[in-house]
């Protein structure tokens, strides 16, 4: 082996520009190197079906969606998922394990072993080709029948885009990443919609209308039979309830152009949640049409299981704790739609730290009049992270918001800890980044519960 200890592959794998830690330029993102790269470690892309997910938000969670159904349904199933919140293992699971230490360290030797040979024509590995490359091999050596691939950065260029998917699905489109993907929503659209193949199917959540254009001329374009959220189907959402005592989960109906589903319970909790359920639901007809044998109770116990950490998690009763990873102006608007309609009318709490590249001064016009104090810090674990002092001029420049700067995520969430009373509500929120920093201060550093394996189809 090259390795000759995981931290060894682990250094190999931190050591390629990371995009999610220095925002690429335009022009950075190209496919051949990609390509070329998959073509030497056997096309492993080619071994399983793929459905193929990109938006600006809600991806993640539709992604877990489908691959909690499809995992229910009997077939083996792989997520490949970024960022990571704890671990970097989160990225790539087979059956909702992630791929462990030692499967890490043999699959980075055979990407690197595969790098040699790719460098005497190609600039080196970034570190989101890397760790796309280790999904797919693992998927491949795992024998996964079913695979759901994540979009890292945009659609067109990113990584994940030298797959064959038999359905490409759209999440949503707002405002992010605007310095590469462009500041109109058509431009971004653009951006997200070239994830759609040529007469591949695609289903799409996005409502917003200058969006569904570029959506639509696009699936036109290459001939992509498409169903659309508020066209072809619809649902109706019904919130959940948190209190100190319980849990109550939300509950939604999907209709669709084939049929109205029975009401199901959602592991997730936000109407934007029931919005990527029912693209979820959508999703599954067409992989029914395609042949794939996903019975009802697979999709209902899929959408009221899913396990998805840090969207809306509520991690402790008294007070009230809320890990949430809302990183733009649309993600933080539907938190707080979230906590006024599902959550008590408690005193709230923001802990909160954002990546440089957000709409800062956005996201926190959002925030700020559903909180009683903020607790400003920054995550260690990224370079784009804000300085709290800057996140203070921000809220001082209001007046409205009272706040506190702490100089780590630890700090911030032991001020808010020991300032909240038994009835109030604490939010962690601003990035992934910070919820992965301060989740194994509540859950004792393990990010999510392996389940036990689902068999027979």
């Amino acid at each position: 082996m090259y390795f000759a200890s995981y931290d060894e592959a682990l250094a190999f794998w931190n050591g390629r520009i990371n995009y999610e830690q220095s925002p690429p330029c335009p022009g950075d993102l190209k496919l051949d190197r990609m390509r070329a790269l998959l073509h030497l470690l056997g096309n492993p892309q080619e071994r399983c079906r793929i459905v193929h997910v990109a938006g600006s938000k809600g991806k993640g969670s539709t992604a877990a969606m489908l691959a909690s159904v499809l995992r229910r349904a009997g077939y083996r199933t792989g997520l490949f998922t970024s960022p990571h919140l704890c671990r970097v293992e989160e990225r790539i699971q087979v059956d909702e394990v992630p791929v462990s230490a030692a499967e890490l360290t043999a699959l980075l030797d055979d990407v690197r072993r595969a790098e040699v040979e790719l460098c005497r024509r190609h600039t080196a590995l970034t570190f989101f080709e890397v760790g796309t490359a280790v999904g797919l091999l693992h998927f491949a050596r795992r024998r996964v029948e079913a695979a759901v691939l994540e979009v890292g950065l945009g659609g067109r260029f990113d990584s994940t885009n030298v797959c064959q998917p038999a359905l490409a699905v759209i999440t949503s489109i707002s405002y992010d990443h605007t310095k590469l993907l462009g500041d109109r929503l058509a431009s971004i659209a653009f951006e997200k919609a070239g994830i759609i193949k040529p007469g591949i199917p695609t289903v799409s959540g996005v409502t917003a209308p200058e969006v569904q254009e570029v959506i639509e001329r696009i699936s036109r374009e290459r001939r992509s039979p498409l169903r659309q959220l508020g066209a072809d189907f619809h649902y109706d959402y019904t919130p959940g309830q948190v209190t100190a005592a319980a849990t109550q989960r939300p509950r939604f109906v999907v209709r669709t152009w084939r049929q109205r589903w029975p009401e199901m319970e959602l592991g997730l909790f936000g109407e934007h949640q029931a919005a990527n359920a029912a693209v979820a639901v959508a999703c599954v007809e067409e992989l029914r049409r395609q042949g794939l044998h996903i019975p009802a109770a697979a999709l209902a116990g899929g959408l009221a299981e899913v396990c998805w950490p840090a969207r809306l998690e509520v991690l402790g009763r008294r007070p009230l704790v809320v890990l949430d990873c809302a990183h733009n102006v649309a993600s933080a608007r539907a938190l707080v739609q979230t906590l006024v309609t599902s959550f008590p009318p408690a005193r709230r709490r923001l802990v909160f730290a954002v990546a440089a590249d957000k709409d800062v001064p956005g996201i926190l016009r959002e925030l700020a009049p559903h909180f009683a104090h903020a607790y400003l810090t920054r995550f260690g674990s990224n370079p784009r992270s804000v300085p709290p002092e800057q996140l203070a001029e921000v809220l001082r420049r209001d007046g409205r918001l009272p706040f506190t700067v702490c100089a780590t995520p630890a700090e911030a969430w032991q001020a808010a800890r020991a300032a909240a009373d038994a009835d109030d509500l604490i939010c962690v929120t601003g990035s992934v980044f910070v919820a992965g920093e301060i989740r194994p201060l509540l859950v004792g550093g393990v990010p999510s519960s392996p389940r036990p394996a689902i068999r027979g189809h």
